[in-house]
């Protein structure tokens, strides 16, 4: 009977006043599609010496978070590479499309993602219409006084547009990746 109380005593004790482990947060949480991730480059890129398929990487400048849970620490490295390249021509600078699609977390996690640098030319880097190469002189008539027009010279771009040149993203440039698809979380990075 001496026994049985002990034991009771003890698996009582146990319950009441064993802390519990604080155990790693693994719920299950998306990052939506459209989301914004601010990040710099790594290296310098440029249509003048790099082709399709050339590997690029970014680095996150600081914590995102998701409503209040660091989703994204700072220092995640992602990578990707160039997905399309225009040339330049004669009236339009050249122009590339850059896809990402790994992320690095810090404590080495990788996570698969789609995801482009945004721009508002369709996430195209690049591709402006280039100046006009001369300009045209055209009379302006302004206004009729007693039979007779005044007129002044207006110089208006001619049909001839300038080569277009090259773009090139400078190392530690400041850039804003956009989520083609969500992400699918089922790992945090917890700051000790």
């Amino acid at each position: 009977m001496k026994k049985f109380i002990i034991a009771l005593f003890l698996l009582f004790s146990n319950f009441c006043f064993a802390a519990e482990p604080q155990l790693r947060d693994y719920t299950e949480f998306d990052i939506p599609e459209g989301f914004h991730i601010p990040v710099i480059s790594l290296q310098e890129f440029s249509t003048a010496y790099c082709e399709e398929g050339d590997k690029v990487s970014f680095k996150t400048t600081s914590d995102i978070y998701l409503y209040n849970k660091n989703v994204i620490p700072q220092g995640t490295v992602l990578t990707g590479y160039i997905d399309k390249k225009n040339e330049p021509i004669i009236g339009t600078n050249a122009a590339m499309k850059v896809f990402v699609n790994k992320m690095y977390l810090p404590d080495g996690y990788e996570v698969p993602i789609k995801s482009y640098i945004y721009t508002a030319n369709n996430n195209l880097i690049g591709g402006e219409l280039t100046p006009p190469a001369s300009y045209i002189k055209i009379p302006h008539y302004q206004r009729w006084v007693m039979f007779r027009t005044f007129s002044t010279t207006q110089y208006v771009p001619g049909k001839q547009r300038k080569m277009g040149e090259h773009v090139t993203i400078s190392s530690g440039a400041d850039l804003l990746l956009v989520l083609t698809a969500p992400i699918h979380f089922t790992h945090t990075v917890i700051n000790d």
